[in-house]
């Protein structure tokens, strides 16, 4: 789905100004740098991260320019004197961008975006694609657990009240990348094309004299296809309400409170018992990957998630950096305590066995990784000459997150704090 946005704002920091007016003032704004994206660690307990934002950033990319209200505030405010807000007024980005494929896995080490021009265009997008990719990712790793622990059974988004209007919006779309069904945020329907889904509150119940009355006024609405919340009084009595109104071909019902394994597998019994067999039962209500995969004999045919995943479910940021790896061709590294880096410009390749099963990374540091059977290069390009190569859709992305998570080791799955599911290893010049 192809949706007209709004020009990027100043996604940006002080600091990325104070760079640019000083690299323009010494004459370095134009020496050719290569920045990359990465991160150190994985947050804590997790296995691996989902790659997700590169859509989003590759249009935010695009759209990055400075108008004059821009400009003018920039120069009131002091932040840039006027010689470098008219080199902003013409600012495009104009090199390359190579990145992991949305929907690919990465590990601590792996060069997730690489970002090629000169420092001053460069060092522009740190700010909007840090905040892209860092809350992008943090979202699509958490949903992508969640998906796991479901064991095959679907989930929808609902956590759209739970965060900010604009992070909703982000975090569907990510969520779906991560496999969920559907989302119940309308916009992320409209921008994306990520199918949306819904059903009433318990405020509509209680709009009405009585539950029955509630529950015909949905059904008159919508038919039988539809979900009726059975919980807002009692529940084995809504759910008696719910199959009198609709009748047994109810498509389904939703429990929002309660110990969630007990109820669903007593609502289970009570439906069989009214013929209603085939109405599916939804759960929700704060549900994250530990619950869900708690609920994994339970009688449940759909989960509802919402703060956990909006939220990445105890990681919101996926802890990326970006930073200057490579000045005129010479390889530049940080020595600070815990923050080090590897200087030079990273290639990456995936190794695996005959079966398919992933074994490593390999991450050289200028120069080619030896080429084996298996081998699967991570790097794609993004940008060529400031302009956007044509990418996966959507859908394509998720499907490729599926695959990837096949080939990771089983023990890459567990929910249980551990290793990465698989190991990073760095090289230099190809050895």
């Amino acid at each position: 789905m192809s949706v007209t946005l709004p020009r990027t704002p100043l996604y940006t920091d002080h600091y990325e100004y104070t760079m640019l007016e000083a690299a323009l003032r010494d004459g370095t704004a134009e020496l050719p740098c290569v920045f990359e994206v990465f991160g150190r660690r994985l947050p804590t307990g997790r296995r691996y991260g989902v790659v997700a934002g590169i859509g989003r950033l590759s249009e935010a990319i695009e759209r990055f320019r400075f108008e004059d209200a821009d400009l003018e505030d920039l120069t009131s405010r002091g932040v840039v004197k006027q010689s470098t807000a008219e080199w902003l007024a013409d600012y495009r980005f104009k090199g390359d961008i190579d990145v992991y494929a949305e929907g690919e896995l990465y590990f601590p080490g792996s060069p997730i975006v690489t970002v090629a021009g000169t420092f001053a265009e460069c060092v522009l997008l740190e700010t909007l694609t840090l905040s892209i990719l860092n809350h992008d990712s943090a979202i699509a790793s958490a949903a992508a657990r969640m998906v796991t622990a479901a064991r095959g059974r679907p989930i929808l988004e609902m956590g759209s009240r739970r965060t900010h209007e604009a992070a909703a919006i982000a975090a569907s779309r990510a969520a779906y990348l991560a496999g969920f069904v559907a989302t119940s945020n309308l916009e992320a329907g409209r921008r994306y094309g990520v199918p949306t889904s819904g059903t009433s509150a318990h405020a509509f119940t209680l709009l009405h004299k009585s539950e029955v009355e509630a529950f015909q006024a949905q059904v008159d609405a919508f038919g039988t296809d539809t979900t009726l919340l059975v919980d807002t009084y009692d529940i084995t009595q809504g759910i008696r309400n719910a199959i009198e109104v609709a009748g047994p071909r109810l498509r389904a019902i939703r429990i929002d409170s309660g110990d969630l394994d007990v109820m669903a597998t007593g609502a289970r019994e009570l439906l069989d018992e009214l013929g209603a067999h085939d109405t599916k039962i939804v759960v929700s209500g704060d549900l994250d990957e530990f619950s869900i995969a708690a609920l994994a004999a339970a009688p449940v045919d759909i989960y509802g998630a919402g703060t956990a995943v909006v939220v990445g479910s105890g990681a919101p940021t996926a802890q990326l950096v970006y930073k200057l790896v490579e000045v005129e061709g010479r390889p530049v590294a940080k020595r600070s305590e815990h923050k080090g880096t590897n200087g030079g410009r990273k290639v990456a390749v995936r190794r695996h066995k005959p079966t398919g099963t992933a074994t490593e990374e390999v991450v050289v540091s200028q120069g080619e990784p030896e080429s084996l059977p298996g081998d699967k290069r991570l790097q794609t390009p993004l940008f060529r000459g400031g302009g956007l190569v044509e990418q996966p859709s959507l859908e394509e992305s998720r499907e490729l997150l599926r695959q990837r998570l096949i080939s990771i080791p089983w023990e890459g799955l567990k929910l249980s704090p551990g290793d990465p599911a698989i190991p990073v290893v760095q090289q230099h010049g190809g050895a």
